[in-house]
């Protein structure tokens, strides 16, 4: 399959939240659209595929923490921490978004998960490529780095439809089309009372 290789891939949308002032809303909201019409599917942390799991959790944990209700707090976010790294599993890809003025905690675990399972993390720094931390170029391709969105998009649609493309050991190209069932969910649930 040459063209639309991303098609059906699952990208997690990896960056600050807790101390982003948009609590990391915007980037994600900024790139959903372009990712959706290569037909990926996206993965947002921000907008969890589980009801009432973003607005509500963040007010909940800042009265947890304003009530100094430790051991609640501790079982709430890893509630979160659950969901967020379970997604990161199931997902293809991952676009991580770094601001070094920013503290960061769980991306960089994300990171690290996805990186031990050798799956692209495309990172974008916000301060520019060269400004990305020590540690993370013995860990990323630096062809997977980048210092704008620009850079990033025009990679992914490289990545998405070129006749030849590098899979740097780390892209793996399922033809979801040949995956997904070929009956629509009406006639599958009829064939389930069968």
């Amino acid at each position: 399959m040459i063209n639309h290789r991303l098609w059906g891939m699952r990208c997690y949308l990896s960056g600050a939240i807790d101390k982003a002032e948009d609590n990391g809303i915007g980037w994600r909201k900024t790139i959903t659209p372009f990712l959706l019409r290569l037909g990926i599917v996206v993965l947002d942390p921000c907008d969890k595929p589980i009801d009432g799991y973003f607005k509500e959790k963040k007010d909940l944990f800042d009265q947890l923490k304003r009530e100094l209700r430790f051991d609640d707090l501790n079982t709430e976010v890893r509630k979160i921490r659950t969901l967020d790294l379970r997604m990161v599993d199931i997902s293809d890809f991952l676009i991580t978004y770094i601001n070094n003025d920013i503290q960061s905690c769980g991306t960089w675990e994300e990171i690290g998960l996805a990186n031990r399972q050798k799956k692209p993390v495309l990172m974008i720094c916000q301060q520019g490529k060269e400004n990305v931390p020590g540690w993370v170029w013995g860990m990323l391709p630096h062809q997977h780095i980048f210092g704008t969105w620009y850079d990033l998009k025009k990679y992914v649609c490289h990545i998405h439809s070129d006749k030849d493309v590098d899979d740097m050991r780390r892209w793996v190209f399922f033809d979801y089309s040949r995956l997904m069932p070929k009956i629509s969910i009406k006639d599958s649930e009829n064939s389930l009372l069968i």
